[in-house]
């Protein structure tokens, strides 16, 4: 450490000698390189004083007493500055350290959504999700069975960060672990919300929706617990309606049960999943109606059923000057034989 000190002396007294000197732009510049210097040593403002003045009084032995003394003061008031500038730094990396583990946490979250989506003769599948900020709270899911069937989850964890995070793999490996219920959302639901209901903290819940799409007899099964209610479109009567699966939120009550429903889905006809980060989108001050997201899906429903997930998402976030306020989820499912 010492030769390191007297190094960085020596660096200095041949720039201040250099500069006092020439007085140049290069002189000047050397200074701010020699500073880069002096953080990666980490040597405090009121030693750099220090050396400074040791430096002046060898180059300049007859410098005044009212100089001299006037260091004194400048030493004094660097000693603040350098204790408060080095709480700073260490905050500073703390910060990073932080940042660092939730850009792991969030890498972390994107390996627990689907790789692919479902894609057969059968269904045309489109999903965009996209967190607000490197945590995401929303979360969908993707099973399909042995016969084809798919089922569909979309769920909101109310509470962000690196909580949210580990619950939503909670959710996955409990969804993965119950593969006879893939096509009864009910039961899937009771038990999902008694794993919830153990694990969790009372601070923290979840709302979803998860269908169950029969391929074979093309009938769509779907539950509730407190999501966001999605839309149904019938293609023979050009209509939306409202899907809505009335349940209580996941983690509150041990012993709740899930009402299931059901629609007969025709050829042509589609299913919307989404988060409320979808229906919350703000134009100033006020929340976009339900009515304008129909339309939105309106105007691009001749496309596949990605394409109009992603030109939705294209739409509202360029209405909110491309800044999300929540996260957003868009899923849908359309039959297309």
């Amino acid at each position: 450490m010492n030769n390191t000190v007297q190094k960085l002396e020596e660096s200095y007294k041949h720039i201040l000698q250099t500069f006092l000197h020439d007085k140049s732009e290069q002189g000047l510049y050397e200074a701010q390189q020699f500073s880069k210097i002096l953080l990666e040593h980490q040597i405090s403002p009121e030693e750099l004083v220090s050396i400074h003045r040791s430096i002046l009084e060898e180059l300049f032995p007859n410098v005044s007493s009212e100089v001299q003394d006037s260091f004194e003061l400048l030493l004094e008031v660097m000693m603040g500055y350098g204790l408060a500038y080095r709480e700073h730094q260490s905050l500073r990396d703390r910060q990073k350290e932080l940042e660092s583990e939730i850009d792991v946490a969030a890498n972390m979250q994107q390996t627990l959504l689907p790789k692919e989506i479902p894609s057969d003769d059968v269904l045309d599948i489109g999903v965009v999700s996209v967190p607000a900020t490197k945590m995401s709270g929303d979360y969908y899911h993707f099973v399909r069975d042995e016969h084809g069937n798919v089922g569909v989850a979309i769920a909101d964890i109310i509470g962000k960060g690196v909580p949210a995070a580990l619950c939503m793999s909670m959710i996955k490996y409990a969804m993965d672990s119950l593969p006879e219920q893939r096509l009864r959302p009910g039961a899937l639901l009771e038990n999902l919300n008694r794993v919830v209901e153990q694990n969790v903290d009372d601070s923290m819940f979840i709302t979803m929706m998860y269908g169950a799409y029969d391929t074979g007899t093309h009938e769509f099964h779907y539950s509730g617990a407190g999501h966001e209610p999605g839309f149904y479109y019938s293609s023979s009567e050009d209509r939306f309606e409202e899907l809505y699966a009335k349940g209580l939120v996941l983690g509150v009550s041990r012993h709740t049960k899930f009402r299931e429903y059901h629609k007969k889905v025709e050829k042509d006809d589609f299913i919307v999943f989404l988060s409320d980060g979808v229906t919350e989108c703000r134009v100033d001050d006020d929340f976009i109606e339900r009515e304008e997201i129909v339309k939105l899906i309106r105007s691009y429903m001749h496309l596949s059923a990605q394409e109009i997930v992603d030109s939705v998402y294209k739409e509202l976030v360029k209405l909110q000057d491309f800044t999300l306020r929540d996260d957003f989820t868009l899923m849908i499912l359309r039959r297309k034989v």
